[in-house]
């Protein structure tokens, strides 16, 4: 049985990656997902902005601030030290764990803009990772934010990076987007060796006893599936020129079945790993080889987008699902 695949030219034991989260956030927490079996790591992110407000956050409360206010230079100055050290720190991080894991580390970057940290992916790539992916979340609450401004950015950011490295580049997006298919062919045409599909943003609820806003539960769920696989198949049926990891809603094996189905090349898991521990990847590893075994598949590629024979232009993908269909 062969569970090995390919994606973004790395090669993997099998299609589990482990995303982005605390989960890989220190050298203990991979160590474990690569003892139970994962494929492939995605470092918790290194997120711009977050760092940038940290340090202008340590600015403000500083007592000798008056400095910053009268002189703007140094305050961008010594905020862009705190991205360098942030960074650094990150190198580190990532030359240690090349040192300690023989499966691909790819390293994430949640940026917003494409002025820093295009750069800072020379550095990475340097220190050892295998490739990037990166994590783009703008979100559409602007009303002075056009469509087509924002679309832009993505492109943007992704053109700026591939310029300072050679390592694979996929991007991590969500789908808040007119048309999620021109927007996945630009930035294939822009250099995205892989789209991983979906981000899963902040959610909001509200505490009816206090009345704020409080945050929502940020664990998927496994009826999630089935956003991600629409737009997996969809793409995959078109013969997109690039890899398709498909991210939330994969709880059990079947879920990763499902999307393998549909034609992605790997699978991330996240939220099925903080409910039922880590090592649940080999669970899910199990499992996939018994369903293998059942059905005569020996390898991944035996079975890969076999749902989407013959019907990549069928209603069951494409539709909005409004009209009865035994009408007839």
């Amino acid at each position: 049985m062969d569970l090995s695949t390919t994606y973004m030219g790395l090669k993997l034991k099998n299609p589990l990656i482990v995303s982005s989260s605390r989960l890989t956030g220190d050298l203990k927490g991979i160590m474990q997902c690569v003892e139970h079996g994962a494929g492939a790591i995605v470092l918790k992110s290194l997120f711009e902005e977050q760092i940038r407000l940290e340090a202008e956050s340590k600015l403000r409360n500083s007592r000798d601030n008056n400095i910053y206010y009268w002189f703007p230079e140094a305050k961008e100055q010594v905020v862009g030290m705190s991205l360098e050290a942030n960074l650094e720190k990150y190198l580190d991080f990532v030359r240690e764990l090349k040192k300690q894991v023989d499966v691909p580390i790819i390293s994430s970057i949640n940026c917003v803009t494409a002025d820093e940290w295009p750069k800072f992916a020379t550095a990475i790539e340097e220190a050892g990772a295998d490739a990037l992916e990166l994590n783009i979340a703008i979100f559409p609450f602007h009303a002075e934010l056009k469509a087509d401004k924002i679309q832009e950015t993505y492109y943007t950011i992704l053109k700026e990076v591939k310029k300072h490295v050679s390592i694979p580049v996929s991007v991590k997006l969500g789908y808040y987007f007119t048309n999620l298919c021109s927007v996945a062919n630009q930035l294939v045409e822009d250099g995205a060796d892989a789209l991983v599909l979906f981000n899963r943003y902040f959610r909001p609820d509200i505490d009816i006893e206090t009345l704020k806003v409080v945050a929502n539960d940020h664990m998927s769920t496994p009826e999630e599936l089935s956003i991600p696989l629409r737009w997996i198949a969809l793409l995959s049926g078109a013969k997109i020129d690039c890899d398709l990891s498909a991210s939330t809603g994969a709880h059990y094996h079947t879920g990763v079945i499902k999307q393998l189905l549909a034609g992605a090349q790997t699978v991330q898991l996240c939220s099925t790993l903080y409910q039922n521990g880590i090592p649940y990847i080999a669970t899910i590893l199990k499992d996939l080889k018994s369903w293998m075994e059942g059905h005569n598949f020996k390898t991944i590629d035996d079975f890969r987008g076999k749902s989407l024979e013959n019907q990549t232009t069928d209603a069951s993908f494409e539709r909005v699902q409004f009209m009865r269909r035994d009408f007839e």
